[in-house]
């Protein structure tokens, strides 16, 4: 491990520190380490597991202020963006540590009729080593949807964080052996993509990875070489739907936080917005108005900061100029938008549908803000996209958003709001289509991290023999009457 990972402040460039590159000999050292502590932690059982995980929800919320500094230090968000991702987090840790035992416990299930001699139980069993890739954007919030389930659901976690951020992952690991466990339930490797892929090679029993769907396919066919199992959370292009009747105050304000919080990089945030046309005159003037205030720089008093990871400004100016080369107008901002790593907010209308600014994942300050006809227009748009993420829906009559909201080919839909869903630890996160598969947080995340256990006891035996090759006739016949009986007639 003699290469040093260089981990710098995006406000300035500075050096934060420098991290080891961990090679495929120290991924599998760290791995062998963790299958030999998932038998202790598994272990512990739930209670066990519960009482440990809450520890380090408490660990955590000291050291909120000392961990959004250094999410901050090394993605360039505010301060205060950085402690409300820290607080989503410690939500998210204490809900799987406190639900775990009665979602995957074990638990009876129905035996029905050829099965009535039968005692049926299922319940769930670790995979033991579960591998984390995670992300720059929100490096604590996100990961944690996969470290505090898994961790839950009695694995233990070798963590490999994006190389913009090696530090917070350090800094988690390190917290959690501060409890003093007696083994390294939670591992931190600090390294580049071929420490990524040493990770997917390892003998893990699965993997969670968060990232862009281009990476998520090379993931997916590196872990296919073991045949692990991945779970994957990608990227999205999450449409925000606008009816006439909608409170366009309240739809212009979270279009802002949605779409420019995080300087835009948010795979939930607000990219595209489409709105009745009776109103859209008057929600582009709002929204612009709105997002002109916001300011952008390098101190905690500002809205958002830098672009996190080098190169992105320049997609978005890209996406931003061909826009406009097809025909797009700037309502705010332009390709002059983009200073350096700084992209001051972008509002373009009228863009054609076939633009990178429609279909692409822009991942940066710009908001795209198209006209429909009608809700069925706008459902059409929104689910033309090949990713499906998540949604926002407004609209003046809750029962008429959350119709419109069963409608969109996304994982996750807010109405009346954004990102809602984030806060709600007891609801899967995920997405369909290009966005990717599996879910984390809630009972589904749970259960993700974990495998069907089915147990049946004979309590005694059978009154119809037909587990034998050598049936009695009276058996078959009465099988049979009882069959025609019970399904040969719909009710």
């Amino acid at each position: 491990m003699s290469a040093l990972l260089t981990s710098r402040d995006p406000r300035d460039g500075s050096v934060l520190a420098e991290y080891p590159i961990a090679g495929a000999d120290e991924v599998t050292a760290a791995v062998e380490r963790a299958a030999s502590a998932a038998r202790w932690w598994a272990d512990q059982g739930f209670d066990g597991r519960r009482e440990w995980l809450l520890d380090y929800k408490a660990a955590i919320a000291r050291g909120a202020d000392e961990l959004a500094a250094l999410i901050s230090a090394e993605t360039g968000k505010p301060r205060e963006d950085a402690l409300l991702e820290v607080m989503l987090a410690v939500e998210h840790l204490d809900w799987s540590a406190r639900n775990a035992g009665k979602v995957l416990g074990r638990r009876s299930v129905p035996t029905g009729l050829l099965g009535s001699n039968q005692k049926a139980t299922v319940g769930y069993r670790p995979y033991g080593v579960v591998g984390v890739i995670g992300p720059w954007n929100y490096p604590v919030f996100t990961p944690m949807g996969s470290i505090a389930y898994a961790l839950a659901a009695g694995n233990a976690v070798v963590f490999k964080p994006s190389e913009l951020t090696p530090g917070v992952g350090r800094w988690l690991a390190e917290t959690f052996d501060a409890l003093s466990p007696v083994a390294p339930v939670l591992q931190t490797i600090t390294g580049d993509g071929a420490t990524g892929a040493a990770l997917c090679r390892a003998e893990i029993g699965k993997l969670a990875f968060t990232g862009s769907t281009a990476t998520a396919k090379k993931v997916m066919a590196t872990c296919a070489e073991n045949l692990t199992p991945v779970v994957a959370e990608c990227g999205g292009k999450d449409a925000m739907i606008v009816d006439a009747d909608a409170d366009l105050d309240a739809a212009a304000r979270f279009a802002v936080f949605g779409g420019l919080g995080n300087a835009g990089q948010t795979c939930v945030g607000v990219e595209r917005i489409y709105v009745h046309q009776l109103v859209a005159e008057d929600f582009t003037a709002r929204l612009t108005e709105l997002a002109a205030r916001v300011r952008v720089g390098d101190s905690d008093a500002d809205d958002y900061g830098p672009m996190t990871m080098p190169g992105q400004a320049e997609q978005v100016r890209e996406q931003v100029d061909q826009a406009l080369a097809a025909g797009a107008r700037a309502r705010l901002g332009g390709a002059g938008s983009v200073d350096g790593d700084r992209i001051s907010p972008i509002v373009l209308t009228d863009v054609p549908a076939d633009q990178p600014a429609v279909t692409e994942e822009t991942f940066g300050p710009l908001i795209v803000v198209q006209q429909v006809r009608d809700m069925d227009e706008a459902v059409a748009a929104a689910n033309s996209s090949r990713y499906g993420l998540g949604a926002s829906v407004f609209t003046g009559d809750r029962r008429a958003g959350e119709a419109l909201a069963e409608r969109l080919e996304v994982g996750l839909v807010t109405v009346g709001s954004v990102l809602g869903f984030a806060a709600v630890a007891a609801l899967p996160m995920g997405g369909v289509k290009d966005s990717g598969f599996g879910r984390i947080h809630g009972a589904d995340g749970l259960r993700e991290f974990a495998t069907a256990s089915s147990i049946t006891v004979q309590r005694f035996d059978a009154p119809l023999d037909l587990l034998t090759l050598k049936r009695r006739a009276r058996d078959m016949r009465l099988a049979v009457a009882a069959l025609r009986l019970r399904h040969g007639r719909r009710k």
